[in-house]
């Protein structure tokens, strides 16, 4: 199976300018391409996850990945799926969250640490397109490129039309023309021949196609892949807390593999075709499999990705640790885990529904009386059903408590 039959066969591939060029160039190893990544927060998340897999898959392949970090775009913000006016970064942010993704992506891809950014192999470079947008003479840029840009061809994309409703400024007006103005640097500059991304960056993609066959004549080429959707139509990598982020410190391994471990059903079979790196064989003998099968393959999902991100280590304290929790017993020094202070204690306990809100497993002291009458709350896989059950330092000194709200939230509460 060549690779571009693999990521059809995977249900990665959604929109292409040029099916057969494309399977072409990376069949052969000849694609150079990018993938942006803007620096809206200080780590990657699982929003991210596809476009680092695709990046790995490519250059295993022997095709060259430019990481196009979007310092100089991240200014203004992609107005695509967005219903609103992302919130406006300095340059010392940006900067900052910029330096904080190699050490992530090295992970998944391989880096030419040469120094040589035009370096002959597949080994990728990072780029950051601030040191050619930042500087930029306004005039000059609109008339060099702006000119080939039809407002009323614009209005027609989809990352516009979502947002004429409630506004579209004209500063993310502008963002589609940046984004080709990317491609068009990137061509000249480093060879770029193809750019991949997210399915919702389609109109954004073809604009630099279109800009580079404008200004010099020369063919390159887009590819979308599908976006991450859960069995309801949701982007999947959220949480009730928020993202899934891929920096250890604001997502645990633990968490993380709670996270995959716990996906539906539905959607377990699509995530490993279409985010591991198990052979094909493998995941279309589990299409059949049906019921505690089930948990077996969302235990195999969830340790490949923790492995992926994380390393083999962390994943299997991970693993042992979810088993242990799940049996009833056993270690579960590896979960998440909340440390209160003799602050927390008030005439020298603290209730439970205290324990779960400093524990983050509610949001508040009325929801968490609420999961308690409801039955929904163990300590120790016993059922607190009392919402005026106390607990003094000394049940929390060593291994602690091991707080459980529902099926999927844990916490291992100590002082």
């Amino acid at each position: 199976m060549t690779v571009f039959e693999e990521l059809k066969a995977r249900g990665l591939l959604a929109q292409l300018t040029d099916e057969e060029e494309i399977k072409e160039l990376i069949n052969s190893g000849k694609a150079v391409f990018y993938i942006g990544f803007d620096p809206t927060a200080d780590s990657l998340h699982v929003g991210h996850f596809m476009a680092l897999c695709l990046m790995k898959r490519l250059q295993m392949a022997g095709n060259k990945p430019i990481a196009l970090i979007g310092g100089g775009t991240g200014m203004i913000g992609d107005p695509s799926g967005r219903s609103d006016l992302r919130t406006m970064m300095t340059t010392e942010q940006i900067d900052h969250n910029c330096e904080c993704f190699k050490k992530q992506m090295s992970r998944f891809i391989e880096f030419d640490e040469s120094g040589d950014m035009n370096a002959d192999s597949s080994k990728a470079i990072m780029v950051n397109n601030a040191d050619w947008l930042r500087d930029l003479n306004y005039i000059e840029f609109i008339r060099d490129v702006g000119v080939h840009f039809s407002v009323n061809r614009m209005l027609t994309a989809e990352c516009y039309k979502q947002r004429m409703e409630k506004g579209l400024s004209f500063l993310e007006f502008n963002y589609m023309i940046m984004q080709s103005y990317d491609f068009l640097c990137l061509y000249e500059k480093y060879g770029c021949n193809m750019q991949f991304g997210g399915d919702d960056q389609w109109s954004n993609m073809l604009g630099g196609t279109e800009l580079i066959r404008r200004k010099l004549g020369k063919d390159a080429y887009a590819m979308t892949i599908t976006l991450l959707l859960n069995s309801e139509g949701k982007k999947m990598g959220k949480t009730q807390k928020g993202a899934v982020w891929l920096d250890p410190e604001k997502t645990s391994p633990y968490e993380f593999y709670q996270y995959w471990r716990n996906v539906a059903d539905a959607d377990v079979l699509k995530c490993l075709r279409m985010l591991t790196f198990l052979p094909m064989e493998q995941i279309q003998e589990m299409d059949h499999w049906e019921g505690s099968q089930l948990n077996q393959a969302k235990e195999i999902l969830a340790f490949e990705l923790t492995q992926l991100v994380h390393g083999t280590e962390e994943a299997q304290k991970a693993q042992d640790s979810a088993r242990a929790l799940f049996a009833g017993g056993g270690d579960a020094a590896n979960m998440p885990t909340c440390k209160l202070e003799e602050g927390d204690f008030q005439n020298g306990t603290i209730d439970i529904l205290g324990v779960l809100v400093k524990a983050g497993l509610t949001a508040s002291r009325s929801e968490a009386r609420r999961a308690v009458e409801q039955g929904g709350v163990t300590v120790n896989d016993e059922k607190v059903t009392d919402v005026k059950t106390v607990y003094a330092p000394e049940a929390l000194a060593g291994e602690g408590l091991v707080v459980r709200r529902g099926k999927k939230s844990y916490k291992r509460v100590v002082i």
